[in-house]
C-alpha cells in the first residue's frame, strides 16, 4: 500500500470531521477548509492507487519477461545439444 493512500485516508477523515464541526457550530470557514481538506485526501489516495497500480503493472511485466526468459533459454539448451 503506498504512503499516498494511507496520507489521503487520514485527510479525507480529518477534513470531514473539521467540516461536520463547522457545520454544528455555523463557521463557514471551518466547513470551507474541512471541505478542502476532504478534496486534498481525496486527490492523495487516488495518486496513491495510480502508483499501486503501475507498480503491481511493473511487477507483472517484469515476472513474465523472466518466465519468457527461462523458457527461451530451455528451448535453446535443447537445440544446442547433440
Amino acid at each position: 500500500m503506498d504512503k499516498d493512500r494511507v496520507k489521503g485516508t487520514m485527510d479525507d477523515a480529518a477534513g470531514r470531521a473539521k467540516r461536520q464541526v463547522g457545520e454544528w457550530t455555523g463557521d463557514t470557514g471551518t466547513q470551507a477548509e474541512g471541505a478542502a481538506q476532504q478534496v486534498k485526501g481525496k486527490v492523495e489516495k487516488a495518486w496513491g492507487n495510480v502508483k499501486d497500480a503501475a507498480r503491481d503493472a511493473g511487477n507483472r511485466s517484469d515476472r513474465d519477461v523472466t518466465d519468457t526468459t527461462t523458457t527461451r533459454d530451455r528451448d535453446t539448451d535443447d537445440l544446442d545439444r547433440p
